[in-house]
């Protein structure tokens, strides 16, 4: 996402569930699904047409996607342009081509903000206890394959990031995906991580400097930096557990320069006990329009807001098939 006069922005998508050894990932239940949630498939089924949907894709998030058994009886009367599949380990819908790109509207109705009437019980978790209990323990580990490593290290070092940026890697740990040589070569001024545990930022070699805050302590968050501090914020895997992701996307506008880049990569894979309500349950497409939605109402002064899927797929067309864990 981008604040004005910059030129875009693109997130990682993954639906990985099984866990590695030693990673203390709990993988969720998962539900064999063979639909997708609506709000996704209303703008997938007339690109040109988001805003005659907006109410539909509003009132399905007010109800954090729930009543999916209708959901399946309706996408079945649909027209089977929109194929997709389901990953055989998971059962989960995997996204098709071209359907992530087309989940964000190129035109917004500012009167289509799902977040207005929905109630504080969409952001709230199976585990409520603080953060700083769950994360007291470093996780020296990757929560996505390593294909997917490389590719969101490909992504950050050759696209995210510009020459001279001064970058905020915002919920940071261990790792900031941020290749070493390219690191040097992109001559980066700063480079911040904001995390939640204290060991993990330590063993970040790409950090200059890092601070330990819980975002999710208190209704209103507020980064230690000053205004227009950063060239680009990243947020890597990690969206799915802000309890209050419009204030943290409107902090995230102040910290920015102006012409300044954000980009949010996040992953289905999870502590399935920290995601919010309104992130479980609901697919890519969802997922993809939920995190457009939090920049764009979130007062934090985004445009040109995108989306990139990233998958490694086989095929032609857009029968490709994904392969190894979408991003």
């Amino acid at each position: 996402m981008l604040k004005p006069s910059a030129s875009g922005w693109a997130f990682m998508l993954t639906l990985l569930l099984s866990p590695s050894p030693n990673s203390g990932f709990v993988p969720p239940k998962v539900e064999i699904r063979t639909s997708r949630s609506p709000n996704g498939q209303l703008y997938l089924r007339e690109r040109g047409e988001e805003i005659e949907f907006a109410q539909e894709r509003r009132q399905i998030l007010d109800k954090c996607f729930l009543g999916m058994l209708g959901a399946s009886a309706w996408w079945n009367g649909l027209s089977s342009a929109h194929a997709s599949t389901v990953d055989p380990k998971t059962g989960i819908v995997l996204p098709s081509v071209g359907e992530i790109e087309s989940a964000v509207p190129s035109k917004w109705d500012d009167s289509d903000n799902p977040f207005e009437s929905m109630g504080s019980d969409q952001f709230s978790r199976l585990d409520s206890t603080p953060d700083s209990i769950f994360y007291a323990e470093p996780r020296f580990v990757e929560h996505v394959d390593e294909q997917a490593v490389k590719t969101m290290t490909s992504y950050i070092s050759n696209i995210a990031l510009q020459p001279g940026d001064s970058v905020l890697d915002l919920c940071s740990s261990w790792t900031s995906h941020i290749d070493g040589s390219a690191q040097k070569k992109l001559g980066l001024k700063r480079v911040s991580g904001l995390g939640m545990n204290e060991k993990e930022l330590m063993a970040n070699s790409a950090l200059s400097d890092w601070v330990v805050l819980d975002l999710n302590r208190g209704k209103q968050p507020k980064l230690p930096y000053d205004d227009s501090s950063f060239d680009v914020v990243l947020c890597q895997l990690s969206i799915d557990y802000l309890t209050s992701p419009l204030e943290v996307m409107q902090e995230v506008g102040r910290v920015l320069k102006p012409g300044g880049r954000v980009a949010i990569i996040f992953s289905n894979r999870l502590f399935i006990q920290k995601a919010v309500g309104l992130w479980t349950g609901a697919d890519d497409i969802d997922h993809t329009y939920t995190v457009a939605s939090y920049l764009r109402f979130s007062g934090g002064g985004f445009t040109n807001i995108k989306a990139e899927d990233l998958s490694t797929r086989k095929g032609k067309g857009k029968a490709q098939q994904i392969i190894g864990d979408p991003l």
